[in-house]
């Protein structure tokens, strides 16, 4: 495996130290005199942490086809590995969400050193119920949790229970359960039995759960099932985890919403109410897209964290579970995650630059204008040598994508695993 003393971290931040120190010096006296707290900022940055999830280190793919393109991760050691190097250079990648079956640790005792060797901890762990595995005895084909066969709703609940053992194992603390469960033709499902039979394998689950845990409901507009979906949008999740109880809570992703969604109008809702468990970041020009953080919508995205950050401040907690959830055809699956963790950080400092008490005096005095002003004005805010600042004193890369690509990171991977390799999972 790749050794981080290799990523060349010391020499690339002196390179860049004269240049940088400006800039931040700079942008540092800005937010002084506009009455921001630097320091604290930094703070915050440094504290902020994305869970990476264990199928994104491979390439993804499409119905079409798939286009790896080499030294991809063979084994759950290898995604560690993985994950240990970006970590090494944002700092801001200290956790890891597993996928079950896909990747199942053989030796739970070892998998955990190997994480807290890299300086990670296990995030929420992802339930899978949306593909027949070669060893399974009942098929998902017309749903899991939902089906009209007790049988395989046993076996779908089984599945979820053995996910949080191996959870345990690893010190996780959440389950995320997402279900394709739903229809494709008018008729073929009756609505009301779908969500009774899916409310009922949930609560077993739910009753699985070890003190401590959550569970986060998931949902989905549209696919694999295009006519219905038996949690279709944030109102059914929440119905579920209300009538589960607290420990249950919904889980959005960006990608799981219909064109034009006020996703930042849900999410603020969702903390009012104390039922947000966590967030799947990615972005989309039509629906689940599964593409770089902060690619297509970079506003929207502030304007969310604008919502999760008024929220926190609210009530004093933060979500568990702050996870990249992207698969792509095109790019090299760690340098997009280097970039769509960066996208997280600038829109949650930009967030943060937001003077609410203002903000809240001017919607009191329907004051449209200044509103505006205001978000804006911290949204056009270039933070990025504010973020490379927290990298720096946290012993990360001043511009990881660079370090990463000067380190030649991947012709490193594709001499130690090969060129003609997929990831283990997808």
């Amino acid at each position: 495996m790749m050794d981080l003393d290799d990523l060349g971290l010391k020499a690339h931040n002196q390179s860049r130290a004269d240049s940088h120190q400006q800039a931040f010096a700079r942008l540092a006296d800005t937010l002084t005199d506009a009455g921001a707290d630097v320091e604290a900022l930094l703070s915050r940055i440094q504290a902020f942490q994305v869970a990476i999830p264990s199928w994104a280190l491979g390439t993804g793919g499409t119905r079409f086809g798939r286009f790896p393109g080499g030294g991809e991760p063979r084994s759950l050691e290898e995604k560690i590995a993985d994950v240990g190097v970006l970590h090494a250079l944002n700092r801001n990648s200290g956790a890891i969400s597993l996928h079950i079956p896909w990747d199942i640790p053989t030796d739970p005792a070892a998998v955990r050193q190997l994480a807290s060797h890299y300086g990670l901890v296990f995030d929420a762990v992802n339930s899978n119920t949306f593909q027949d595995q070669p060893d399974q005895a009942e098929s998902y084909k017309f749903g899991s949790l939902c089906h009209a066969d007790p049988v395989v709703r046993a076996q779908a609940v089984a599945h979820n229970l053995e996910v949080i053992q191996h959870g345990l194992a690893l010190g996780s603390q959440a389950l995320t359960v997402w279900l394709a469960d739903g229809s494709s033709f008018p008729g073929q499902l009756n609505f009301r039995k779908a969500f009774a039979r899916t409310l009922e394998s949930m609560k077993e689950i739910y009753a699985g759960l070890p003190s401590g845990w959550q569970m986060f409901v998931e949902y989905k507009a549209f696919e694999p099932n295009f006519y219905s979906m038996v949690v279709q949008d944030w109102g059914s999740a929440l119905l579920f985890t209300q009538k589960l109880g607290p420990q249950a809570k919904v889980l959005v992703d960006l990608g799981h919403h219909l064109p034009n969604a006020n996703i930042e109008q849900i999410v603020a809702l969702l903390m009012a109410e104390g039922k947000l468990g966590g967030f799947h970041f990615n972005d989309s020009k039509y629906g689940d897209d599964d593409l770089t953080v902060g690619a297509i919508k970079p506003y929207q995205l502030f304007l969310i964290f604008c919502e999760l950050v008024y929220g926190m401040q609210q009530t004093g907690a933060q979500p568990l579970a702050w996870m990249i959830d992207a698969s792509h055809n095109l790019k090299d699956p760690l340098e997009d995650l280097l970039q769509s963790v960066e996208a997280m950080l600038l829109a949650y400092a930009q967030a943060l630059l937001v003077d609410q008490a203002k903000l809240e005096m001017a919607r009191e005095a329907n004051d449209v204008v200044m509103a505006q002003e205001l978000l804006q004005g911290a949204f056009r805010t270039d933070l990025r040598p504010l973020l490379a600042e927290a990298r720096r004193r946290a012993g990360g890369a001043i511009a990881p994508l660079t370090a990463f690509r000067e380190a030649k990171v991947r012709a490193q991977l594709i001499r130690e695993r090969g060129h003609k390799v997929l990831a283990t999972g997808l």
